[in-house]
């Protein structure tokens, strides 16, 4: 179903005729400044990075946004010129960009054709689908849930009232996030402490909070040995990881999204978890993790 994505990609490589890595005289002719933004968790400053460096593999001047800010400040970047392409998720772009409904079986497929339309109609395109999901989940310890028999959300009933959840800014309010659980299962929380991705994992590493709104793609969840709760009534939608930029800087730098097109479907679930370790745990830098990936699987050489 992800046929417009692939057509664009398939145009953009023809027009820019270019389906190898960048010839030195390629790179050594500047071809003007990208803007790349990114949310305000490792994952995605690990894929600006790699969007950067495939563009400096062009020719381009990168300046990389780290932590620009979330969904609305990247996506209103885009929009208004200031940001040239950041990575998005298909769920997000769904519902708190184009505000489509929720859907009674969220299917990927309807939801990455949906987004894709609106997001052209917006003015948008989507010049890779990275291969991934970072889905958003309920995470609680793995000892208290053992201890308690909790598997699913639907088992938080009876508990629920006597937990603090901490979530990240954007799932503590979206519709498609904490009110569209606490709607479809009924749940209430004793307390809600909106914060930043580390925050959130160390207060639960601290028992300053008893339940997360994880990152399915973040091994936080493993190393602080964390359960991931069932979605059991299915209300949380898929959030397959993609790039976007803005159409007309599309039509006008064909090259470069034929560069970033070249990464899609090529970042499996368990690569993505690996290269947030080592952003997590090994405490690297985001830009030499990105690059450290693009060389080892041959995009751009040493």
């Amino acid at each position: 179903m992800k046929i417009l994505l692939a057509t664009f990609v398939v145009l953009a490589v023809i027009l820019s005729g270019c389906t190898e890595p960048a010839s030195d005289e390629t790179a050594d002719a500047v071809k003007g400044e990208v803007v790349i933004g990114s949310k305000l968790f490792q994952e995605s400053y690990i894929l600006a990075h790699m969007a950067g460096i495939m563009l400096e593999e062009e020719g381009y001047e990168v300046d990389v946004k780290e932590g620009l800010g979330g969904t609305l400040v990247n996506y209103e970047g885009l929009k208004q010129g200031t940001v040239d392409v950041y990575a998005e998720y298909t769920g997000t772009a769904y519902s708190q960009i184009l505000k489509e409904p929720a859907l009674e079986v969220w299917d990927p497929e309807v939801v990455y054709q949906v987004t894709e339309e609106g997001l052209n109609a917006d003015g948008v395109v989507i010049v890779a689908d990275l291969g991934f999901e970072d889905a958003y989940a309920l995470a609680v310890k793995e000892q208290w849930a053992e201890e308690n028999n909790v598997v699913t959300i639907s088992d938080l009933e009876g508990y629920s009232t006597e937990m603090i959840v901490g979530t990240d800014p954007e799932f503590a309010q979206r519709e498609d996030g904490l009110p569209r659980i606490n709607e479809l299962y009924g749940l209430e929380f004793m307390e809600v402490k909106p914060t930043v991705a580390n925050i959130m994992y160390e207060a639960i590493k601290n028992d300053e909070v008893d339940i997360v709104s994880a990152y399915t793609t973040d091994t936080r969840n493993e190393v602080f040995d964390l359960r991931i709760l069932n979605d059991d009534k299915n209300a949380l939608p898929p959030y397959d990881a993609i790039f976007v930029m803005s159409a007309e800087f599309a039509e006008e730098n064909p090259d470069a999204a034929a560069a970033l097109g070249k990464l899609n479907g090529q970042i499996d679930t368990d690569t993505m978890r690996s290269l947030n370790y080592q952003f997590d745990v090994e405490k690297r830098d985001a830009e030499d993790i990105a690059r450290e990936y693009l060389v080892d699987n041959g995009f751009i050489e040493a």
